[in-house]
């Protein structure tokens, strides 16, 4: 399972988002990365051996779906889970990011207790 302080992380082009987020996991000893677009995090990915991803869908140049599609077709980052948080929550954006890999959708603004 999760090692006793789990690495996660964030990957969303807007920084505010990622700080809400962080602030939240690291009063609950998470480990925090993050990337403000797509590329960089799966750079980040595969440097470090995540324990979960948290990845934003609506970014310039890569979207989420895109992110997701790569980090699953890579032997080094196909088995961290990714959880999209976002507000695209259409039903067809579930289905789309079910389909690239996705184990789990936290809609924005988020409650503290459903991303704990």
């Amino acid at each position: 399972m999760f090692e006793e302080n789990p690495k996660i992380l964030i990957i969303d082009d807007i920084a505010s988002n990622i700080q809400v987020v962080a602030n939240v996991l690291k009063k609950h000893n998470f480990n925090i990365s993050y990337a403000q677009n797509g590329k960089t995090g799966i750079e980040r990915a595969k440097q470090i051996d995540f324990d979960l991803i948290l990845l934003d869908i609506m970014m310039p140049e890569m979207d989420g779906y895109e992110v997701c599609s790569r980090l699953k077709k890579d032997q080094k980052t196909k088995d961290i889970p990714v959880i999209f948080l976002t507000a695209k929550t259409t039903e067809d954006s579930l289905k789309k990011g079910f389909e690239c890999g996705g184990v789990d959708f936290i809609s924005k603004p988020f409650k503290t207790a459903e991303l704990i």
